[in-house]
């Protein structure tokens, strides 16, 4: 076989394989009708993706404002309670004070008084308005002379031996103390019998 009708074979050859190719592609091709069809599926996808990233950016943006509005919130109110609790505190320590003023005025009152003449009956007078003030803030005097010794009320800055007290009984209070409702202020200062 000469070179020529090689070439010319070898074109037959590939004219009639790109001829079945052909054939092949345009049997198992989509028909123009089958492409609009998933062309527009495509494209109902793709709109009903953007309206659900739509959606997502809506609620994100409605969360976030959520967000920012309940941290402003939460910043004013404990900008308020600060400052309520600030005003309720200087408010109680005003009133403490004030209460002991009239204290403060008669012992003043007392010192004017040269010595001797009236003095103990005016530091009387003082002590019972100071227990009145005492009395009036509810603050109780705990003075457990024989009683039983109490570490919830009082301490134990001595022991003494003596047979006329039972054991564990203050025999002598040092210091009173002050307790207001169930908080003690200072502890009763005792010396404890043995």
């Amino acid at each position: 076989m000469s070179e020529k009708d090689k070439k010319k074979k070898a074109a037959e050859v590939t004219e009639n394989e790109v001829t079945e190719a052909a054939e092949e592609v345009a049997q198992t091709s989509p028909t123009p009708e089958e492409l609009a069809a998933q062309l527009a599926d495509a494209i109902a996808q793709r709109d009903a993706a953007i309206e659900v990233a739509d959606k997502v950016r809506a609620d994100s943006a409605e969360v976030k404002d959520s967000l920012l509005r309940v941290s402003a919130e939460y910043d004013n109110f404990r900008k308020r309670t600060a400052k309520e609790k600030e005003a309720i505190y200087n408010e109680a320590y005003a009133s403490a004070v004030s209460a002991f003023l009239p204290f403060i005025d008669n012992l003043e009152r007392a010192m004017l008084y040269p010595d001797g003449e009236g003095l103990k009956a005016g530091l009387e007078q003082v002590m019972k308005q100071l227990d009145s003030i005492l009395a009036a803030e509810k603050i109780e005097v705990i003075d457990p002379k024989l009683k039983e010794f109490d570490p919830a009320l009082h301490n134990a800055v001595m022991h003494v031996d003596d047979d006329s007290y039972d054991d564990n009984i203050v025999a002598e209070v040092l210091l009173k103390g002050y307790k207001l409702k169930d908080k003690v202020i200072r502890f009763a200062m005792v010396k404890v019998a043995n």
